[in-house]
């Protein structure tokens, strides 16, 4: 079992990764600018903000840009740059990487690491569902993510959903946008308001974002793609088992408003695995991260310290292959 404390210290192959990704933001210079990238194409959009694939004119390197409109002041343009310098610390296996910002006419550009697999809702679209193992990996990887922001920089994520967990064809699994965090201005945090669907029941009813808040939203998300449908109201157990077996796909369905289902997740009891259909470790590790109490919750050592999360801390999987199958992208050997 892997020992208290460690369990956001990176191996030498995790911090060779990530000083190879160093040693390519270097080449970029200290600052860029709109002038200095092409845009190759859109990725997304959500929460007022755009990423589109750009590729730097003077390395070649693709990055991800997130374009965020803002009308705000000279002084709170200066603040909102300063405040995202500490993203450039932000230097971990789990994290996304992130190579610089900028101000244009209105907007803020954070220019990322790329992630040609994208997001789980997106290959959870292609896939139907995300199986356990996979499941086993992104968990251990989310749950990293989460200490090394709160141990090393005092961050609380404030963003754990689907869209904000980003898989590659080399198998590497990473968190992106913690821009709610408390080092951004009010300006940014307003632009990132948090999707109610996955928040937990004390932020709903106006408590601040926790460590505890992450979690919930972690095992939510991790509930959803297992069973490849939104989990409240509890979908009957025919409707999983067409799912699991790939007749059918439901992950854009939701059969409630969102106002039912905010108030559903306050008074109701938290949705909880299905019986039968997963290992029973899952069902243990769901269900003691969706627990209403946040205190009961567990923090997230002993959250990596639960049977479910060992045994994918020491397992091999072939996130990789399985990544590359679903979005048909060509296999690249991991560094």
């Amino acid at each position: 079992m892997t020992e208290i404390g460690e369990f956001h210290v990176m191996d030498e192959v995790e911090q060779h990764k990530v000083n190879l990704f160093l040693a390519e933001k270097a080449k970029l210079g200290d600052e860029i600018s709109i002038k200095d990238v092409e845009g190759l194409g859109d990725i997304g959009t959500g929460n007022g903000a755009v990423v589109v694939k750009v590729r730097h004119k003077g390395t070649g390197i693709v990055m991800a840009r997130k374009i965020i409109h803002l009308e705000v002041k000279h002084s709170t343009k200066i603040r909102i740059i300063r405040d995202l310098k500490v993203l450039h610390d932000c230097n971990f296996i789990h994290i996304i990487g992130f190579y610089t910002a900028f101000y244009l006419q209105g907007e803020v550009s954070l220019c990322m690491e790329y992630m040609n697999a994208g997001s789980l809702d997106v290959i959870v679209r292609k896939s139907g569902f995300i199986p356990e193992n996979i499941l086993g990996k992104i968990s251990v990887a989310s749950l990293r993510a989460l200490m090394y922001l709160i141990e090393t920089h005092s961050i609380i994520h404030n963003e754990v959903k689907p869209n904000n967990i980003l898989l590659n064809s080399k198998g590497d699994i990473k968190l992106c946008d913690f821009g709610a965090s408390c080092h951004l201005s009010d300006s940014l945090i307003n632009s990132f308001i948090g999707t109610r669907s996955y928040m937990s029941p004390e932020r709903l009813q106006g408590e601040n974002s926790t460590v505890q808040s992450d979690i919930w939203a972690l095992g939510f998300t991790l509930l959803e793609m297992a069973i490849g449908m939104y989990p409240i109201p509890p979908p009957k157990k025919d409707t999983l088992t067409q799912i699991l077996s790939g007749k059918i796909k439901m992950y854009n369905f939701m059969d409630m408003s969102i106002f039912d289902i905010l108030n559903y997740v306050v008074i109701n009891e938290p949705p909880t695995v299905p019986d039968g259909l997963f290992s029973i470790e899952f069902k243990d590790f769901i269900d003691t991260t969706l627990r209403k109490d946040p205190k009961a919750r567990g923090n997230l050592t002993k959250l990596l310290k639960k049977t479910w999360s060992q045994i994918y801390i020491e397992k091999d999987v072939d996130v990789a292959g399985w990544v590359c199958k679903t979005m048909n992208l060509e296999p690249v050997k991991a560094v």
